[in-house]
């Protein structure tokens, strides 16, 4: 069997452990994803909490596929998940991945926790997996995740118009404009050493 380009592994910082999915961080999720009602925000894709089941299905079966790396975000001090995040669309040809599928309960949100994943999905992309180039996109108006995506350091590269058909029941049929950022390989250390910054300097929370 051949080695997928992203195969899962658990990545371990101070205020956040991302570790391979699996369907014993349902219940987690659940709760966490309750934390704020999570999927009624129109211009993301979260699951329902009745749905959650369905979801980690979706993303196991992704992975098995080779086109994604799914993880559940733990919160090392409860030991419990609050969040998912993915490497998706990998393109193992090109050395490629984006870092996206994400979400967080909100309690845990505009902390370091976000940060940190980050930094270490990036690092391991550039300097385990030698990525070329690490993507996010997002939908135009999520204006919350466009800006978290400009403090890491990523440059848009362009907008797709009508990019997508949104599902979500409260803008069924609505058109996506999709934002589409990166990070080369060469901004890498600029990046790491702006993030690392970040992590260092105290925070309110």
């Amino acid at each position: 069997m051949t080695t997928p380009f992203a195969p899962p592994v658990t990545l371990a910082g101070q205020h956040v452990h991302l570790v391979p999915l699996n369907a014993a961080h349902h219940d987690d999720l659940v709760e966490a994803v309750r934390d704020g009602e999570l999927w009624n925000l129109w211009y993301t894709a979260i699951p329902t909490a009745e749905g959650m089941a369905a979801e980690i299905t979706r993303r196991l079966s992704l992975q098995n596929q080779g086109s994604m790396t799914p993880f559940a975000v733990i919160d090392p001090t409860s030991g419990r998940a609050v969040g998912m995040t993915t490497y998706m669309n990998i393109d193992a040809a090109n050395r490629r991945v984006e870092i996206g599928s994400t979400w967080y309960r909100r309690s845990v949100q505009r902390g370091a926790l976000n940060t940190e994943a980050k930094r270490m999905l990036l690092g391991h992309a550039f300097e385990t997996l030698h990525c070329i180039a690490v993507e996010f996109r997002t939908h135009f108006f999520n204006h919350q995740s466009r800006r978290a995506i400009e403090r890491l350091g990523a440059k848009l590269d362009g907008i797709l118009r009508s990019h997508q058909i949104n599902q979500h029941p409260l803008a069924q049929g609505a058109l996506r404009d999709t934002c589409v950022y990166s990070i080369l390989a060469s901004e890498w250390p600029s990046v790491k050493t702006h993030l690392d910054h970040q992590l260092q300097r105290p925070r309110n929370t």
